[in-house]
């Protein structure tokens, strides 16, 4: 699914005005797509009870308008709140007149009885930036003080549409995205105040879309991606992956990491450690090759780790590197000379990112693509901005880098964004039970098997991202967000791939 800036949202619905509609049929269209979802959610609840639609003075109130008439005719007691001023523009207007002749009750904001059901908001849409001023700004505030449900048409009132930011804005149960996603819903803060989000179409014709957008990673796509096994397959066929993860201190990493690509069909593992986390390894796993090397006295690889490992590129489909491996000038050497010589995918997190921050250039060494994980505080280091510049910034940072240094950057968090400098993939699985560490470890070996198994760079990382998220979202459904942990989500990530095979 596309996701648009509220400019190139406007430039699809101006083609559509110019062949295809105008603007009133489609402002009728979307507040009738609107109620619907409305009704569909909500309409047990709503029935013979009070629904107030908070309308602004712009062309958003004439959804609303559209939507008060529906809800009305549904069964609703629904009322129109006028939050400035009445309708001006014609478009509006017309609902406007058609909502009060059908018999829908206009209230101002001033004099409004909170006690409802259901609000839905139509006070401002995409054109909004800034903050938000009397009376709107008590508008925002009554209504998050309210105990009803609240339902956001296109966007919440008082998020900017394109860069997610928010000073005072409505927080949203349900927001109705109209025509495709903006930006807003998947970019921090903003889209902690979208609730879920879902999108109705209202007709404009594909043609009118023109441009690069972002795109949300869609099960379709995902499924698409894995070829049925044949049935004379051999381990052999389903890709070799080298993990070089773990130290003394953070052993799990390394466990999590190795479960991570077995459970993702990968043929044949092999795990490369400091060796004295070998019980630690092999208490945890027994399908894996182990390949215990030297260490240093942090109990981390050791520079003379180096040529076995390096001799064991060549064996590999596929190198996960950095999970828990440390930070200190035995694991950087290591971490840039595998960069430089490996001649298959090389997958780097954690440490494996920080090793590379005092030597950047060395991505474009790579004889290999290269893909990175980092968390934003990661991603902080690598552009050498503040991690609130980067959650500022999340789609442009990831794709600036991206094209930088040639390269894949799956930019972890919330609606993680996955770029290799062209195009753009933001993920909607997931929840905050991801939260936690180990997590990430999990996507690195997911991704390293799906790269090991064929499957290029940029698509792995999108299978990996969406797999990972719907794990978490079906584990937090059977266990809880706070409750559940890795290896619960591990526990299911088996069964889980039946979906997409």
């Amino acid at each position: 699914m596309k996701i648009l800036t509220a400019d190139e949202i406007r430039q699809a619905e101006k083609a559509a005005f110019e062949k295809y509609f105008t603007e009133a049929e489609l402002m009728e269209a979307a507040g009738r797509k609107s109620a619907a979802v409305i009704i569909k959610h909500y309409g047990e609840n709503i029935l013979n009870r009070k629904v107030l639609v908070f309308c602004g003075n712009g062309k958003n109130a004439g959804d609303g308008f559209v939507i008060a008439k529906e809800l009305l005719i549904f069964g609703a007691d629904a009322r129109i709140v006028i939050c400035d001023k009445e309708p001006v523009l014609p478009e509006p207007l017309k609902y406007f007149n058609e909502a009060v002749e059908s018999g829908v009750k206009v209230v101002r904001f001033a004099d409004c009885d909170m006690n409802c059901t259901l609000i839905v908001d139509c006070v401002f849409g995409i054109g909004f930036h800034g903050e938000p001023k009397a009376p709107f700004s008590d508008v925002f505030d009554a209504v998050n003080d309210s105990a009803a449900t609240v339902v956001s048409i296109d966007v919440p009132s008082g998020v900017n549409a394109t860069d997610g930011t928010v000073m005072n804005a409505v927080r949203a149960d349900l927001t109705v995205a109209i025509s495709t996603l903006k930006y807003c819903h998947v970019l921090p803060p903003a889209n902690e105040y979208c609730g879920k989000t879902v999108t109705v179409n209202i007709g404009i014709p594909e043609e009118c879309y023109s441009g690069k957008y972002a795109n949300t990673i869609s099960k379709t796509f995902v499924k698409g991606c894995f070829e049925k096994r044949k049935v004379n397959s051999n381990k052999g066929s389903h890709g070799r992956q080298l993990n070089i993860c773990g130290s003394y201190s953070m052993p799990g990493a390394a466990v999590i990491c190795a479960h991570g690509a077995l459970k993702t069909g990968v043929g044949l593992l092999k795990c490369a450690f400091p060796k004295s986390i070998y019980g630690v390894m092999t208490s945890h796993l027994v399908q894996p090759l182990f390949m215990p090397v030297s260490e240093n006295e942090s109990k981390t690889f050791s520079m003379g780790a180096l040529t076995r490992i390096l001799e064991e590129l060549d064996w590999a489909d596929s190198v996960a590197i950095g999970c828990g491996i440390g930070n200190n000038d035995d694991t950087q050497v290591i971490v840039n000379q595998v960069i430089k010589e490996s001649k298959v995918p090389v997958i780097l997190d954690a440490d494996g990112i920080n090793s590379v921050i005092p030597n950047i250039d060395v991505l474009r060494d790579s004889k290999a693509p290269v893909i990175l994980t980092p968390h934003p505080g990661e991603m902080a280091r690598l552009v050498n901005e503040s991690v609130g510049y980067v959650q500022a910034n999340r789609i442009d940072v990831a794709k600036a880098f991206a094209k930088e240094y040639a390269c894949v950057v799956v930019l972890k968090g919330a609606n993680t964004v996955i770029s290799d400098g062209n195009r753009v993939f933001v993920n909607t699985t997931g929840n905050p039970g991801l939260a936690m560490g180990g997590t990430g470890d999990l996507l690195t070996g997911m991704l390293a098997s799906f790269v090991a198994q064929g499957i290029e760079p940029l698509a792995a990382a999108q299978c990996a991202v969406y797999i990972h998220g719907l794990c978490g979202d079906i584990t937090a459904k059977e266990i809880s967000v706070r409750g559940m942990t890795v290896f619960d989500m591990l526990e299911l990530l088996g069964a889980l791939m039946s979906k997409f095979e």
